[in-house]
């Protein structure tokens, strides 16, 4: 990746984690760690990999995303609103009576969503459906899940792994949020999983592990999965939940936080400090 496509991708990933935190603010609370934690990967697929078009949210050759962890719905709104599938000050309506944008992702009220998620594990075995059926359509559409490691704790995922694996979606690219933490507690404390990257690459998937706040190396693992194949693929993106702010990565319990206004104001302040360097 050449420098000045770095730094306009990590520009992206802040002004998410910013316009995310507006979002949250406008409501007073809201899931900041886990929306903080895939910032990054949202920059990376809406900057570099993915196929879409902002005036037509339903193109037919567009690629699909699949949120998996719903409750992250705050970071995917950010980043389409960045792309213009709505307006901006839109954001501010999040989770409140008559908004386009619900607390959970939901497709038929978003522009930009092409799957309704929360019920957590519901969404692996949507995206598994959705790459059959461009598979068997002899489509180039490519779908690309997040699923959070809290999640995996939900059978149907494994379930579904072992379906995309059997099928040999080679179209289907799973990315793993491993931010160590969920609802609450940390993942090895509620439930400890071992390790990702064995256990996916056993359900027969071609797998790899990245640090999930390097956009650089979060691009070259998705560059990998352009191939397609005969294996589905996976991405265990070993990310910090909150990362992107000091505090709200500090803070043990950080699954929801409220966001008043000296905490929006200070936590934009040390975004905006970090775009000012890199862009100056």
């Amino acid at each position: 990746m050449e420098i000045q496509e770095r730094k306009s991708i990590e520009a992206f990933a802040l002004k998410i984690r910013m316009a995310a935190l507006e979002a949250i603010h406008s409501i007073g609370s809201g899931h900041v760690g886990g929306v903080m934690s895939i910032s990054d990967t949202m920059a990376v697929l809406y900057g570099r990999e993915m196929r879409f078009n902002p005036a037509d949210p339903k193109w037919a050759d567009r690629d699909y995303l699949v949120v998996s962890k719903g409750h992250a719905g705050p970071a995917v709104y950010a980043t389409l609103a960045l792309k213009g599938f709505f307006p901006y000050e839109e954001l501010k309506t999040l989770n409140r009576g008559g908004t386009r944008l619900p607390s959970h992702c939901d497709r038929n009220k978003t522009p930009g969503i092409d799957v309704t998620t929360g019920s957590l594990g519901q969404g692996t075995s949507q995206a598994a459906g959705l790459a059959l059926g461009n598979k068997l359509k002899g489509r180039k559409n490519r779908v690309f899940l997040i699923v959070g490691d809290g999640e995996m704790d939900e059978g149907q995922c494994w379930e579904s792994f072992l379906f995309a694996s059997a099928k040999k979606l080679g179209n289907l690219v799973v990315l793993i949020d491993w931010n160590k933490r969920q609802l609450d507690g940390y993942l090895d404390e509620v439930l400890p999983m071992g390790d990702f990257v064995a256990k996916m690459e056993a359900f027969g998937f071609d797998t790899v592990k990245v640090d999930g706040g390097n956009v650089e190396e979060i691009a070259a693992a998705l560059e990998r999965t352009r191939a397609g194949g005969d294996k589905p693929y996976a991405i265990v993106l070993d990310t910090v939940k909150g990362h992107g702010v000091d505090e709200i990565e500090n803070t043990a319990m950080n699954h929801s936080m409220p966001v008043n206004d000296e905490r929006f104001e200070r936590w934009t302040a040390e975004l905006k400090a970090k775009l000012d360097a890199l862009e100056g």
